[in-house]
This record gives C-alpha cells, sequence and structure tokens, in this order.
C-alpha cells in the first residue's frame, strides 16, 4: 500500500488569515509514532504561521501554539481536526476586533 492522501484542503478565512490541511495514511507507522498517520496542519495569520500540527518522522505527534511547542496526543484524524478547528476558533475569539 502507498500513502493514501485522506485530507488536502485549503480554508480562507480572511484576506490574511488561512488554514492550509494535509493528512495522509501511511503502509505503516513512522518511527517515533504509534499510527500509521502522517499530518501537518497550519493556520497562518499575516505570513505567519501560528498554530501548526504534525509529526516529523522521529519527532512524534506535537503542536505548536503561541511559540511554543508540546507533545500532542493523537488519537484519531477525525479527533485531530476537531482539535486543529477548536484551536483555530479559540484564537479567532480571542483576536477579534468585537
Amino acid at each position: 500500500m502507498k500513502a493514501k492522501e485522506l485530507v488536502r484542503s485549503r480554508i480562507v478565512y480572511s484576506a490574511s488569515a488561512f488554514a492550509e490541511l494535509n493528512l495522509w495514511e501511511l503502509p505503516r507507522a513512522q518511527p517515533g509514532a504509534t499510527h500509521r498517520f502522517k499530518y501537518r496542519l497550519a493556520f497562518v495569520v499575516n505570513g505567519k504561521c501560528l498554530i501548526r500540527y504534525d509529526n516529523e518522522a522521529g519527532k512524534g505527534d506535537h503542536r505548536h501554539h503561541g511559540g511554543k511547542e508540546r507533545k500532542y496526543e493523537f488519537t484519531t484524524p477525525e479527533q485531530l481536526l476537531v482539535n486543529f478547528a477548536r484551536d483555530i476558533e479559540r484564537w479567532m475569539n480571542e483576536n477579534s476586533d468585537s
């Protein structure tokens, strides 16, 4: 089995903000992972990546938020997308002009 692309999407929130979602199912787990998924989810505002979830080979599941990198406990692809969307929504609520 070759890597199977599950999600490849760009969501535009405004002229200066977008999310890029990439998720693949792999034939086997990569080094440092307990699952067969590879992902890179990024939320970018004014050219700066503010939130990112990814799992580099050998580094494992982690997320970048608020200038910090923390371990991320991957459960399912669906939950990954929910958590990412929740972080974006929280950021947008905290940074709205109203």
